[in-house]
């Protein structure tokens, strides 16, 4: 069975929040430097909760866009915005094709990844573009760490 989340353009953010984009080849070591790029940025944001359900997010949707969203000679982008005790990651591709949750057997190399997403995120879902998707997963998160807590002086 398979269950499309392809949504229309979702609700956002009303009031003012912070947002960091980056770009990366299509290469598989992109994957790591997409996860490196987040837990950076995060880090600095003084967001110190969830760090490993978002980077297991992150990882299976800068994957899925190096093997299936992003044509030959593209990038990817991968964004964090932040709002309102929220994080959302924003992977972006120029390619075509919806993203789907495949459900069956758990036998096999591949296919989990959106399930696994769907399970460790609060929301996702996918944005189309003209030309590609944002594939975005939300993360509801505890207020960021005073900034002498970030940087350790405390």
């Amino acid at each position: 069975m398979v269950s499309s989340i392809v949504q229309p353009a979702a609700r956002w953010w009303c009031g003012m929040s912070l947002l960091r984009q980056r770009r990366f080849p299509r290469s598989p070591r992109s994957v790591r430097a997409a996860r490196a790029f987040v837990l950076e940025t995060l880090t600095q944001w003084g967001y110190l909760d969830r760090h490993d359900d978002v980077l297991v997010c992150v990882s299976e949707l800068a994957t899925n866009a190096v093997l299936h969203g992003v044509p030959p000679g593209r990038e990817f982008s991968v964004g964090v915005v932040e709002g309102d005790s929220l994080i959302r990651i924003e992977v972006r591709d120029s390619g075509g094709g919806d993203p789907e949750i495949v459900r069956g057997p758990a036998e096999g190399c591949g296919g989990r990844g959106l399930r696994i997403v769907s399970a460790l995120a609060d929301d996702f879902g996918v944005t189309r573009q003209n030309p590609g998707k944002i594939v975005w997963t939300e993360f509801k998160c505890g207020l960021p760490a005073a900034p002498e807590v970030r940087d350790g002086s405390r």
